[in-house]
């Protein structure tokens, strides 16, 4: 054969991933450039192939599927997966994501389709971060604390073909069906009904041998929905690339071993668990699942299944922190948390880890990002500080991960603010975490990667360390009499009070200044203290004109699902808020 006989059958070359690596061999056989091919300069087809020439064929997509891979190989008789009396060994868990697989591709699921899930932290919920993947579905996890017309929303929105429930959630489910007419499939994962696939039954009858897809790294794996507001959810869509690299960046600053034990009390809905649905598998650990966060059973778990790793939101440390006295000192030592989700504060965190004996890492980023892209890294110096201070630097969102790219604050011009702890800016971030772009939602996806960077809506200083502190969000920098005051600042002053649990500050409406502070509160159980008292106290710690200029007690603060306080509920005035 000639060199222009096999130029001739590469031209007609098809264009899955196996026929093009098999040009790619021929090519190096025969030295044939790519005109020979006849394919031009600005050809997709050429472009694919030439990442492929570049590696010789041997670059891997990178996915968090290869961490399955790895850990059946590697781990496959060790414990990975404890929830409630059930227990699975890896081997048994891959088993059963094979045969879910193989059940959905029975049912005429495809590459690029969209199956949503609304559960609680259960196996069969950590099983669809891998069954549906490995399809090259995409998988869209709903935060099940949700509205009956938010599922419908984000069902109708997300396209999904399937829907996934556990028994909680079917009632809901049902009573919206005629209004989800896109969905050709309900899943319970618990219980039977009428309508309704048996999960188990299912698994128990599908052999686990299904058609394996090629995945590109840069292809959707999950959408996540973020919390809306003033506006609808956004589908934050992450690729495999963005996952794995999250995981990887984790490990590097957060390491973990097999001999390690994770409860969740994370919302595996919540960013993908924050990737630690694949980061406890990478290692070898064991899943504990935890449905609900009550001090009660998550202090029996914690002691029972000897945890030793924890992701938790600061609402949950300070739930637990505040749990009876009985319960804390016995709880068991040495548990390594990460905690984000919101900043926080250093009276927190020196409670936790002064009371429990726990250690802390302060970790930041958002769904947007994967969602890492900074974390509070610990330095020999930070160890000789006394308490106070050093929960002071861990309240810090700190420094870039390894892995995810660059980050900056910058003002409004788009220049880096000076390294003054002082000057606040915009984070924002770029790099290999950064989602895709936001599902339908090209506008808002353009808006918040202008300028090739994502735009967090952080407010934040950057201090002389290059540790990087939130001050506040934009949108909640309280602006009075022409002075900037963070809410997180004075939130965290009002928390060093021993009678206050919880708090957060707003700015309000004022006669003098056009806006001042107002701060909520939460006392803890048994405490009482006046406002005039709460403000004599905050008069001490910090300039006069950011003090609240008026405190309301509250009995809870309204919430998202993920813990997040929503301020813009307190902003509302709302009569009913301390119900909420």
């Amino acid at each position: 054969m000639t060199a222009e006989l096999v130029a001739g059958v590469l031209r007609n070359v098809p264009n899955d991933m196996t026929s093009l690596r098999a040009a790619v061999r021929i090519r190096l056989n025969w030295g044939l450039s790519y005109a020979d091919f006849g394919w031009q300069e600005t050809s997709i087809r050429r472009e694919s192939l030439e990442l492929i020439w570049q590696t010789n064929g041997m670059e891997m997509p990178l996915s968090p599927l290869d961490f399955a891979r790895r850990a059946r190989r590697l781990y496959g008789d060790r414990e990975a997966v404890v929830d409630c009396s059930q227990s699975f060994t890896y081997e048994a868990f891959f088993d059963r994501c094979d045969r879910w697989s193989a059940a959905l591709q029975s049912l005429g699921i495809r590459q690029g389709d969209r199956i949503a899930c609304i559960s609680p932290n259960t196996h069969a919920q950590l099983e669809s971060f891998y069954a549906v993947p490995q399809l090259g579905a995409v998988l869209v996890p709903i935060n099940y604390r949700l509205a009956p017309q938010d599922f419908v929303y984000l069902i109708q929105h997300s396209g999904s073909r399937v829907v996934c429930a556990h028994s909680d959630y079917i009632d809901v489910l049902d009573s919206i069906r005629a209004q989800i007419s896109g969905v050709e499939h309900f899943v319970a994962f618990a219980g039977t009904r009428a309508g309704w696939l048996d999960y188990e039954q299912v698994i128990a009858t599908t052999p686990p041998s299904f058609k394996r897809p090629e995945i590109g790294e840069n292809e959707l794996l999950a959408i996540n929905y973020t919390s809306g507001t003033t506006s609808r959810p956004k589908g934050v869509m992450i690729t495999h690339r963005n996952a794995y690299m999250n995981v990887v960046g984790t490990l590097l600053h957060f390491p973990m071993t097999c001999a390690d034990r994770y409860l969740w009390t994370l919302p595996m809905f919540h960013a993908n668990g924050w990737t630690f649905v694949w980061t406890v598998t990478a290692v070898g650990s064991a899943h504990i699942c935890l449905r609900k966060v009550d001090p009660q059973t998550a202090f029996g778990l914690i002691q029972e299944e000897c945890v030793s790793v924890l992701c938790a939101a600061p609402t949950v440390l300070i739930c637990l922190a505040n749990a009876p006295e009985e319960m804390r000192r016995h709880a068991r030592r040495g548990v390594r948390v990460l905690t984000a989700g919101a900043p926080p504060a250093p009276a927190t965190i020196q409670s936790v880890e002064g009371e429990l004996g726990w250690d802390i890492t302060h970790i930041y980023g958002m769904t947007e990002t994967s969602p890492f892209i900074s974390i509070c890294e610990p330095r020999p110096q930070h160890n000789m500080l006394p308490p106070q201070q050093r929960a002071a630097i861990k309240a810090r969102q700190g420094v870039e991960l390894i892995t995810s790219g660059e980050l900056r604050v910058v003002d409004t011009n788009g220049c880096e603010v000076p390294h003054d702890g002082e000057t606040m800016g915009e984070i924002v971030a770029r790099g290999n975490v950064v989602m895709s772009g936001y599902f339908r939602d090209p506008e808002a996806t353009a808006h918040a990667l202008r300028g090739g960077w994502m735009h967090t809506g952080d407010a934040a200083v950057i201090h002389c360390d290059g540790y990087v502190e939130i001050r506040d969000r934009l949108k909640d920098v309280i602006i009075s009499g022409g002075e900037n005051i963070s809410s997180v600042e004075v939130e965290s002053i009002l928390l060093t009070h021993p009678a206050v649990q919880e708090v957060a500050v707003v700015g309000m409406p004022h006669e003098k200044w056009g806006e001042a502070p107002h701060a909520f509160v939460v006392l803890k159980d048994g405490a009482s203290v006046t406002e005039e008292q709460l403000r004599e106290f905050a008069r001490k710690s910090m300039a006069h004109f950011k003090v609240p200029a008026a405190f309301t007690m509250l009995t809870e603060l309204p919430k998202t699902a993920t813990g997040k306080i929503q301020k813009y509920v307190l902003r509302s005035g709302r009569a009913a808020i301390a119900r909420q």
